[in-house]
């Protein structure tokens, strides 16, 4: 076991990767309230408006397409450094802008260092975890996202009275530098160092980490995969890889097509279409679905490596599906009235809290699980940009489809994704608590299926 002072070092080093969380959820979020403010000042049409909104998510998508080979080649933490400027210099682009051009080209910086982040801080976690609280220090990344939405939502409840959507991007600046300079002290990833070659350097970070006893025998579980040749794009889709590169995938579109993300950007919008008639009260509403979401997701850490991945994605998934279908019934009735809006506001909450509590915390957990270390990289950011791709069409159609549609047809819309995503987990997505991730990978090599990846059995054949 772990001394006390290894403990201590290890949660220093969670809680400064996972800054790179907070700012992944502050850029996201500030954009809710900002965009009211926003619009008027330049005169955004509504595919102008989808535009400013989507811009940070097209930067995303290209810096996570690119996430994987700079995380092989310069490693977890370089990639973190990278991703701090990149959020500095987005955020005082944003903040000074004088056109929407410029605005529009600072969010997109924003976007590359949140794909970066968004990617490298997970599996950073992931491979300096302990595998008995695996569960709780990736969780730990998702907290500090919902947390940054929350900080965006407060800071724009701050600024909403003088509509200064300026100072609602600049905040985001402070935990930039924080990040950058925190990255400094981390120890470097010991199964990167491993796939370096730089067995010693992997063995100093561990006995920081882990107690006497376990040193060794974690070092030669990672060389027992370990893989000395550079991994090809090609390689990933080999017949033995394809069917957990495809979950990884689809649990990435599962997250988005839900519409979470557009309750979270567009949130105000939504609760002008619900019947709340100024900024004020809207971005209140849309700080109470922000600190749902950081609420449920801080359960969803003592929860995960008790009760399991699978059954909190379950349950999460179809508790979404029927709060869905209620918000989509009640805009069908119509809300005209204090306990029509109530419904709705409880509905969207049981929403986010179901979200928070499964999908939105354990996609980025189980991505950083099921792949081999061969591939671990460039899987994952395939998964990662497939998030991103998702998060950007669903993003850039939704107001479009609120108009065109109906609010109604809309929610509907994600009720029945919902349901289909809640179908495919019960069939394909394994259950991976308190399994090494060396196992994990020995039993794909096996043939394994993969809704039995963590299986423990197959130690005895």
């Amino acid at each position: 076991m772990a001394s006390f002072k290894q403990k201590i070092f290890l949660l220093l080093i969670a809680l400064i990767a996972a800054l790179g969380g907070i700012l992944f959820g502050y850029d996201t979020g500030v954009i809710s309230g900002a965009l009211i403010f926003i619009k008027p000042t330049f005169h955004l049409s509504t595919f102008l408006t989808e535009v400013t909104v989507s811009s940070v998510l097209l930067g995303a998508l290209i810096g996570a397409i690119g996430s994987g080979r700079m995380t092989d080649y310069y490693g977890r933490r370089r990639s973190l450094l990278i991703a701090a400027g990149g959020f500095i210099i987005g955020t005082l682009l944003s903040s000074f802008a004088d056109s929407i051009a410029i605005l529009i080209a600072g969010r997109f910086i924003v976007g590359l260092a949140i794909g970066i982040a968004s990617f490298a801080v997970p599996l950073y976690l992931s491979e300096i975890a302990p595998t008995r609280i695996r569960g709780a220090i990736v969780i730990l990344n998702t907290i500090t996202v919902t947390g940054g939405i929350v900080l965006a939502y407060l800071i724009d409840y701050v600024y909403a009275p003088a509509g200064d959507w300026r100072w609602m991007f600049a905040m985001g600046v402070f935990p930039a530098i924080l990040l950058g300079l925190g990255t400094l002290l981390l120890p470097r990833s010991p199964r990167w160092l491993i796939q370096m070659g730089l067995k010693e350097q992997a063995r100093i970070t561990l006995c920081k980490i882990r107690g006497p006893h376990e040193v060794e025998s974690e070092l030669a579980a990672i060389e027992g995969v370990k893989y000395t040749d550079k991994t090809r794009w090609i390689e990933v889709w080999q017949p033995k890889f394809r069917a957990v590169l495809l979950v990884g995938i689809l649990l990435a579109v599962i997250q988005q097509v839900s519409g979470i993300n557009t309750i979270l950007y567009y949130a105000p919008t939504i609760f002008q279409y619900a019947g709340f008639q100024n900024s004020s009260s809207e971005i209140m509403a849309t700080l109470g679905m922000g600190l749902t979401n950081f609420v449920f997701t801080i359960i969803a850490l003592f929860l995960v490596d008790r009760v399991g991945r699978r059954k909190l994605l379950l349950f999460g998934l179809g508790l979404m599906t029927l709060s869905l279908l209620v918000v989509a019934l009640n805009f069908y009735a119509g809300i005209h009235s204090a306990i029509t809006k109530i419904i709705t506001l409880t509905s969207l909450s049981v929403f986010v809290a179901a979200y928070a509590l499964s999908i939105g915390c354990l996609f980025w957990l189980i991505i950083a699980e099921i792949y081999p270390l061969k591939i671990r990289g460039l899987a994952m950011s395939i998964a990662t940009t497939a998030n991103w791709t998702a998060n950007m069409t669903v993003s850039l159609t939704f107001l479009s489809l609120m108009q065109s549609l109906s609010p109604t047809s809309t929610f509907l819309i994600f009720t029945g994704s919902s349901l289909l995503s809640f179908l495919f987990c019960y069939f394909w997505v394994p259950e991976t608590k308190a399994v090494s991730l060396e196992l994990i990978e020995s039993n794909l090599r096996k043939g394994v299926r993969l809704r039995n990846l963590g299986d423990t059995n197959t130690l005895k054949s």
